[in-house]
């Protein structure tokens, strides 16, 4: 198992959260360059009923917090699928230096399938994007949770 492959493992755990209050199951933890895990986070979207309340925005918030710095060079976002465009533009404004995620997501994906924000020579940051990392894995959670709302129940 790479360390890639491990830290995405961490951020699927996320997911399961995630899936088990019936939330998009999408998980993120934030790794500092020593291996440590600094935070984690999953959607809660639908328990908050928030918007915003991505797994990428809230784990970004939650490592800005424990950091006491809104800067986050040189840690590394793993995430468990493709992050849309709000999420993608606060990994810019945090400054994160690497992106790892699993899934893509071609209906709003902003890092590689409908856009590519995080290497956009206009703009005044870039992201390392490494990709597909337990994607099988990463893909079935989702696949399984929107067969099981067009089935008309949520996620257990």
């Amino acid at each position: 198992m790479t360390v890639d492959e491990y830290f995405m493992g961490e951020a699927l755990k996320e997911a399961a959260i995630a899936l088990a209050f019936g939330d998009v199951p999408v998980g993120a933890v934030i790794v500092d360059s020593d291996g440590t895990i600094i935070s984690r986070a999953h959607n809660t979207k639908e328990q908050l009923r928030d918007p915003t309340a991505h797994a990428e925005s809230l784990v970004i918030r939650d490592t800005c917090r424990i950091s006491g710095d809104w800067r986050l060079t040189g840690l590394t976002l793993y995430v468990t699928k493709e992050p849309c465009i709000m999420c993608a533009g606060a990994i810019l404004n945090a400054r994160i230096s690497r992106l790892v995620y699993g899934s893509t997501d071609t209906k709003a994906g902003a890092v590689n399938s409908l856009y590519n924000l995080l290497n956009d020579a206009r703009l005044n940051h870039r992201v390392a994007v490494t990709s597909g990392i337990l994607q099988g894995e990463c893909t079935i959670i989702l696949k399984e949770f929107f067969k099981s709302l067009r089935r008309g129940c949520r996620a257990v």
